[in-house]
């Protein structure tokens, strides 16, 4: 079974023990008092070792803050980035019963060959190769023992401390503690949870089987648990030791990064937010690989489209775009400052596009874009900086593999694919589907729904209102709301007709956009002409 990770399993009477040793070496490096007001913060690199000294759980959550470049100055994030998560290996025994355990066999029925020596060994869990029955080679990620008791009792010291920290220095209120341990604790949660990353394992291949030069290792099933991952094993090399004996081979390799991260960010809503060379692969034959999916990203539908809405904007300039556009994809409120966030943001495009095409870096932007938020009240949610993260970790690898690589190109080469692939008639068929789907039922329920709730009206506090002019009411109603959606789906069909027509396309989609804009046009007319017939018959009918 997986760890589960929640600070109400355990008690503050049991946290206490943990909690006084974090107070006691917090004070040792002199947190307490710059927090008192009675020094300054801890140097960066002493910040560091203090994460090193408190243990497994206060690392995870160092490398947290070190995406959290809108909360701490860049000489404490470069600091925190630097924190390692390679522990010493757990002993084959620890590791057999854990095996066995986990997939109630022992291990010389489940592999004819377990290597006791890892591959490799972090905070979480370490990798030994195999070979299963069927004379399958692969990779088994099996998790540290004693996981759950000591997270749980960490997350739970670092709730009450987050709560004190606040309630006795409010100078802490603005890093907003609570909410950042609360998602420390979920991403904790998902990144223990092993059946979490095969589902990963198994979005990610749907979503990327179709990109050429590109091969994920799949999951073995039968051999996997909540703390178990068999998988197919990489024989591959690491691409930046590739790329140092085979650099005529990087502009294609790169080309293929770039579309993958984009594609499963745009289209499929998902990304991998770890992409540093240990995690990318080249196999013997060229391609790929794509290894650990602890740490991945989800985007919903709306958000994905704010996100092309505010790239779009960055790219034009526009400022108040690009701060709509942004202000939809978090959880703005009344003490967002908009005014003061929209002129952040008109100084962070200003910086971009005073500055040389070639050096403007999408990891920057999305990290001066969230800091103009931070500073303005909006709280960013937690796939931003995962997003953050991916950004400038796979810049600063596009730069260790070829520093010459125009990395903006490719961004722009893959962006442009993915509009044509946006406006294909495949996708435009399945999107006209659906609203139409959805239209029929708003239509189908809307007048029913509208008399019940006006009958319901009418039977409570407005009892006087006659049933029979309810009824008509209703129907009023719903005759108004059927004319109200048929003028949302033409101009829709405008609006999309109009797209098509503006884009860089040519061919059928200028054809396909002229006569939807005709056709709303069209619909908009004879809804217009019905109005004014209906109109005149009641005028008749009074008179």
């Amino acid at each position: 079974m997986a760890v589960i990770i929640g600070p109400e399993k355990t008690s503050l009477f049991r946290a206490a023990p943990r909690l006084l040793q974090i107070l006691r070496v917090l004070a040792r490096h002199k947190f307490l008092s710059a927090l008192r007001g009675k020094g300054h913060w801890p140097p960066p690199n002493e910040v560091r070792e203090t994460f090193e000294e408190l243990g497994l759980t206060f690392l995870k959550f160092g490398q947290v803050l070190a995406m959290r470049r809108d909360l701490l100055p860049d000489t404490y994030i470069h600091e925190l980035e630097q924190l390692h998560d390679q522990l010493p290996a757990q002993g084959i025994d620890a590791v057999r019963a854990m095996v066995e355990t986990e997939l109630g066999a022992p291990l010389t029925k489940l592999f004819t060959s377990f290597s006791e020596t890892p591959l490799a060994a972090a905070t979480i869990a370490q990798v030994h190769e195999a070979t299963m029955r069927d004379g399958r080679r692969v990779a088994v990620k099996v998790q540290r023992p004693g996981l759950e008791e000591m997270i749980s009792t960490d997350i739970a010291a670092l709730t009450y401390l987050a709560a004190l920290g606040e309630s006795l220095f409010p100078r802490l209120r603005a890093f907003d503690l609570p909410v950042l341990v609360r998602e420390f604790s979920n991403s904790l949660n998902r990144e223990t949870d092993f059946s979490h990353e095969a589902r990963s394992i198994i979005l990610f291949r749907a979503a990327l089987k179709d990109v050429p030069g590109l091969w994920i290792p799949n999951v073995v099933a039968e051999s996997s648990s909540g703390n178990v991952l068999t998988m197919d094993f990489s024989a591959g090399e690491r691409i930046d030791i590739y790329a140092k004996q085979h650099p005529e081979e990087m502009p294609r390799l790169i080309n293929t990064l770039v579309r993958l991260t984009l594609q499963t960010i745009f289209e499929e809503g998902l990304f991998h937010a770890d992409p540093h060379p240990g995690n990318v692969l080249v196999l013997p034959d060229g391609r790929l690989s794509l290894l650990d999916f602890g740490m991945t990203g989800e985007l919903d539908e709306p958000m994905r489209e704010s996100l092309t809405l505010m790239l779009e904007a960055v790219v034009k300039g526009d400022a108040r775009a690009a701060t709509e556009a942004y202000l939809e994809m978090t959880m703005a409120n009344e003490n967002v400052n908009r005014a003061s966030l929209l002129m952040d943001i008109k100084a962070v495009l200003y910086d971009i596009h005073r500055s040389d095409l070639a050096e403007v870096s999408i990891g920057d932007s999305f990290d001066s874009l969230l800091r103009a938020g931070s500073r303005n009240g909006v709280h960013n949610p937690g796939e931003f900086f995962l997003l953050t993260r991916t950004f400038v970790i796979l810049e600063s690898m596009i730069r260790q593999l070829d520093p010459d690589h125009d990395y903006l190109k490719s961004f722009r080469e893959e962006i442009s694919r993915l509009t044509t692939q946006h406006f294909s008639l495949e996708r435009i068929k399945d999107k006209t589907g659906k609203l139409v789907r959805e239209l029929e039922r708003l239509l189908g329920d809307a007048p029913g729904d509208t008399r019940r709730i006006l009958r319901r009206i009418a039977e409570g506090n407005l009892g006087r209102v006659q049933a029979p002019s309810v009824e008509a009411l209703g129907g009023r109603l719903s005759r108004i709301l059927e004319r109200l959606i048929g003028a949302i789906v033409n101009a829709a069909l405008v609006i999309g007709g109009s797209m098509l027509v503006l884009a860089p396309l040519g061919g059928w989609h200028h054809i396909l956009g002229e006569s939807m804009v005709f056709v709303g046009i069209f619909g908009t007319l004879l809804i217009c002409i019905a109005a004014l017939r209906h109109d005149r018959g009641r005028g008749s009918g009074r008179r």
